[in-house]
């Protein structure tokens, strides 16, 4: 029953099921009877340029083969002339051949979908107590959306996404535990080896995207929350970091702006080449989970996404963002970031993706922080493995080792000054097994386990490799199956 009531939170419509009907003619041999090979020639033409010109908005897609219908399907939130399986989160790109987990449906001229990701969990930060920074915990990390469309007018399209996380209530205040992982606050205290909880509504977007020819667009994006053009498509979103619960330990070097209370972005297409530029509140949202945040604006970006093939996203982005973090109100940070998506479908249903992403931190007067991350993915049939790697510098103001802890460590004969890193490496392997589905929704187990490297002169604080490891049962959408063979504006999308 619990389980049903928090995907009931979660899923805002996945039980309405409204299918478009096709039918077929059998009467075309007939038709041909007495009509020259010339003038077949010239219909042929023509039947092709009017698929090819037809909007993207009335392209239909294979659904899952247990449902045996079709339906419209919605196109990129951002383009008429682009599939819906470029979007990532916010404004960002992910490969056209990305895998898609989600549940469609129509109302009148409206197309809906919604995607859900939630974690029952067992979650223990340090298995074998090989220091004092690690913990346990029995939580349920998650979240949902609804999307929607509609097409105005000949070039026209307007869309909406709303995002909800009923994290305040399964992880609470404190957020979950995660080693090395910093970034906001409760009750006045930093949050240092734990991830913070996301807001209730951590997305509510709307846009507008004018297509000015079948190759470019201009589009509007406005958010309150939302995310800016900064950073590559944010770790719950991408489909190579979602099949485990944990935030990556860079969050907040590459992608920790997803969440945020003003936001307005401007974007140019041309081709598969995309300019963008945004204006946005700087603070990271407060410690009130469940309120809209005052909005500022009184940060910007700017990101260049290029997506050369079908299989992958690249993009660049640096933004000024000012007083991020409420308890260090004077630091303003700049943010840079690179990163490269890989996906490829390499069998019917079965699919391969990587993503790769570079962020650095600098703030005046501190040290530059810099991060790696590497994550992959593999499908075999009902059995996913997924793994990561991460590299991140942080400072010991980050990871609040005060003198006063930092002068009883055996290592320091001296102290380290305000521009002092610690490497930090963890490597996390892990699997999701389906074990069954409910209707559109899968159900799988898995499990992951995380090896840290702790920095020498830490190891007596947190270990010399610290284990975690947790075991999950994950509740998400079924697969959305997609041709991509075809060659109109669509990518992939059939009649």
């Amino acid at each position: 029953m619990k389980l049903k009531l928090i995907l009931a939170g979660l899923v805002f419509s996945a039980s309405s099921q409204l299918f478009a009907q096709t039918s077929q003619s059998s009467q075309q041999s007939s038709q041909i009877n007495g009509i020259s090979t010339k003038a077949i020639k010239k219909m042929t033409v023509m039947a092709k340029a009017d698929i090819t010109q037809k909007p993207a908005a009335t392209m239909q897609m294979d659904m899952p083969a247990d449902t045996g219908n079709r339906m419209k399907v919605m196109v990129s939130g951002m383009s008429l002339n682009l599939p819906m399986s470029r979007d990532g989160s916010g404004t960002s790109w992910l490969p056209d051949a990305s895998a898609m987990h989600a549940i469609m449906f129509n109302a009148g001229s409206w197309q809906l979908m919604t995607h859900y990701n939630i974690f029952l969990r067992y979650n223990n930060q340090d298995i074998f107590r090989k220091g004092s920074r690690g913990s346990a915990k029995f939580d349920a990390p998650n979240m949902g959306m609804l999307m929607g469309q509609h097409q105005v007018g000949k070039n026209g399209l307007f869309h909406f996404s709303i995002m909800m996380s009923l994290d305040p209530l399964t992880v609470q205040g404190g957020g979950y535990p995660l080693l090395f992982q910093t970034g906001e606050s409760w009750k006045g205290i930093p949050l240092v080896d734990r991830q913070h909880p996301h807001d209730l509504f951590s997305e509510v977007a709307v846009s507008y995207t004018q297509a000015l020819s079948p190759n470019t667009d201009l589009s509007v994006y406005l958010g309150y929350p939302g995310e800016p053009a900064l950073g590559p498509v944010t770790f719950m979103h991408r489909p190579s970091g979602m099949y485990g619960p944990d935030a990556p330990i860079g969050h907040h070097w590459q992608d920790a702006t997803h969440i945020t209370f003003g936001v307005a972005t401007l974007g140019f297409r041309f081709h598969d080449l995309k300019i963008e530029g945004s204006s946005f509140t700087g603070r990271e949202p407060n410690e009130n989970r469940y309120n809209f945040d005052k909005p500022r604006f009184d940060s910007y970006s700017a990101r260049l996404s290029y997506n050369p093939s079908k299989n992958w996203a690249l993009q660049v982005s640096r933004g000024f963002i000012k007083s991020p973090e409420a308890l260090n109100p004077d630091e303003n940070v700049t943010r840079t970031t690179a990163s490269a998506n890989y996906a490829i479908e390499y069998r019917p249903g079965n699919f391969i993706t990587a993503n790769l992403v570079y962020g650095l931190n600098q703030s005046k007067g501190l040290a530059n922080d810099p991060s790696i991350g590497l994550e992959g993915a593999i499908e075999f049939g009902t059995t996913s493995i997924f793994t990561r790697y991460e590299w991140v510098k942080k400072s010991f103001q980050e990871l609040q080792l005060d003198r006063l802890v930092l002068s009883m460590l055996p290592f320091y004969t001296q102290l380290p000054s305000s521009k002092t890193l610690y490497s930090i490496n963890a490597f996390t392997l892990g699997f999701n097994k389906q074990l069954f589905h409910l209707g559109k929704t899968n159900v799988a187990i898995g499990a992951q386990a995380t090896l840290n490297v702790s920095p020498e002169a830490l190891q007596s604080l947190y270990g010399k490799t610290p284990i975690a490891g947790e075991v999950f049962l994950r509740i998400f959408p079924a697969l959305m199956k997609m041709h991509n063979h075809s060659t109109n504006s669509m990518k992939g999308m059939i009649m």
